[in-house]
């Protein structure tokens, strides 16, 4: 149907007059649910009819568990869907699945869908619109990158199609395509599926989200996983065999055959959609909103999730930090809004956490190059502590590292790289970057203390202690 066909729910009333209200949400996933359910819990089906459309064959699914659902920790693929569609639809929403937003007339307060399948096209118009389109993983651009066997992996179809693939492959050799967070955790997953896989990383280390130096330790834990890595390279080319599929990837100086490749670059905020409408976009691509989660400009347009750029608390710049914890919080703040309540998201201060085998990697705040690129002046320690008092059996090691700004001694950033009870110590730093504190009041931090817990000094705040000393010693 073309743009001046029937719409569908043409010449409902507006919400005006206390006439039902229509909110249309464009993803079925944390953020676009989030909203639809929060907003049906503020007004029931007689004041806001609640009309969502998802392009795939899931809603409200946990991205973050794919890697685990690949490599057979999660044994099912349904143990990851928080809510299906029946649910949903039982809670008075109207989930349209397998239909993908092709329009937003922003004008004309409506949308138009094509029914994947069949290909039929109508226009629902809208009161209040929410957008929650996501991320979308990145290709490069090269030969063969679109070849059979060559894979992203952001949705539970993406992952369904990464299992198909493993399945019908005789060969046992695997390439991953970047190591962050997905690529790291991917490769661990394709090692318990019994390839052979190599990494192949344009940094100096794994992990770019960590400095270097930290990003060294994750390094030596792969390899000690039988992984290979390759840092400084970069994949050229994608080669393939007689049969279209992929057989190898290449470098500048090597080739690494390939039965499958998993892209583990990052992705980018799936807003291909909202340039369209005119809708304003920063400096990542990420849609521009304010506290509210409306998108500026537009007072009954909302939009949350990895589609949008976030405040960073700590430099004070927009970041695209695409995590599920931000897209359910984004989801519930515009829920609220949109279901004639008022809230607020403030922004983030970065926190993530992952592991690779019983290696936990946690991060939150700055590294040495968000400080430098932000202008700021900066210490930076490092301490070797253990997860237990050292004498307790189980004690582990770990490194933490932590920044400072030089004149105020105002926390800037920790990055965590140890064994079991690492990782979530970085909460710690979360809770104090987001309070503004400096590292010198964090030494005096109150914290639980028993030796199958912690030494008597916990390790973040051995490193406070550190950093204030070293903020003393530069001013």
């Amino acid at each position: 149907m073309s743009g001046a066909g029937r719409a569908s729910g043409a010449g409902r009333p507006s919400g005006a007059g206390g006439a039902r209200e229509r909110l249309v949400v464009i993803g079925g996933d944390a953020a676009g649910m989030s909203a639809a359910s929060q907003a049906r819990r503020l007004k029931g089906p007689d004041e806001l009819e609640i009309v969502a459309f998802e392009r795939g064959h899931f809603s409200s699914f946990s991205a973050c568990g794919i890697p685990y659902w690949v490599g057979g920790d999660v044994p099912e693929r349904d143990r990851l869907i928080a809510r299906t569609p029946e649910e949903h639809r039982s809670r008075g929403i109207d989930l349209r699945m397998r239909t993908e937003v092709t329009e937003i007339d922003v004008d004309g307060g409506r949308v138009r869908a094509r029914d994947v399948d069949s290909g039929a096209e109508s226009w629902t118009p809208y009161d209040k619109l929410v957008i929650a389109t996501g991320a979308r993983p990145i290709r490069p651009d090269m030969p063969g990158a679109d070849a059979p066997g060559v894979h992203g992996v952001q949705s539970l179809d993406d992952g369904q199609a990464l299992l198909d693939t493993l399945a019908r492959t005789r060969g046992r050799h695997a390439v991953v395509v970047g190591a962050g967070y997905i690529g790291v955790e991917m490769a661990e997953a394709l090692i318990n599926r019994g390839y052979e896989v190599t990494v192949v990383n344009r940094g100096r280390e794994p992990m770019s989200t960590l400095d270097p130096d930290m990003g060294r330790m994750v390094h030596e834990a792969l390899e000690g996983l039988g992984i290979t890595m390759v840092n400084d390279a970069e994949v050229t080319k994608v080669l393939t065999g007689d049969d279209g599929r992929v057989r190898a990837v290449a470098t500048e100086d090597a080739e690494y055959p390939a039965d499958v490749v998993v892209l583990g670059i990052g992705v980018r905020p799936e807003t291909s959609l909202a340039a369209r409408a005119g809708l304003p976009l920063g400096a990542h691509g990420g849609l521009l909103t304010d506290l509210a989660m409306r998108v500026r400009g537009h007072e009954n347009i909302w939009a949350g999730g990895d589609c949008v750029e976030v405040l960073d608390l700590v430099s004070g710049q927009e970041r695209h930090i695409p995590l599920g914890t931000h897209a359910n919080k984004h989801g519930q703040v515009i829920g609220t809004n949109a279901g004639g309540g008022y809230a607020t998201f403030p922004g983030v201060v970065g926190t993530a956490v992952s592991k690779v085998c019983d290696l936990e990697i946690a991060r939150t705040g700055l590294r040495e190059k968000d400080a430098l690129r932000a202008g700021l002046r900066f210490v930076s320690v490092t301490v070797e502590s253990t997860s237990r008092a050292g004498y307790y059996p189980g004690a582990s090691p770990m490194t933490v590292k932590m920044l400072a700004e030089r004149r105020t001694g105002r926390l800037l950033g920790v990055q965590i790289v140890g064994r079991e009870g690492a990782g979530k110590r970085v909460d710690i730093a979360a809770v104090a970057l987001t309070a503004g504190m400096t590292v010198e009041r964090m030494t005096a931090l109150d914290l639980g203390y028993a030796p199958p817990f912690s030494p008597v000094w916990d390790p973040v705040l051995v490193a406070a202690r550190k950093a204030a000393r070293a903020v003393e010693e530069r001013r």
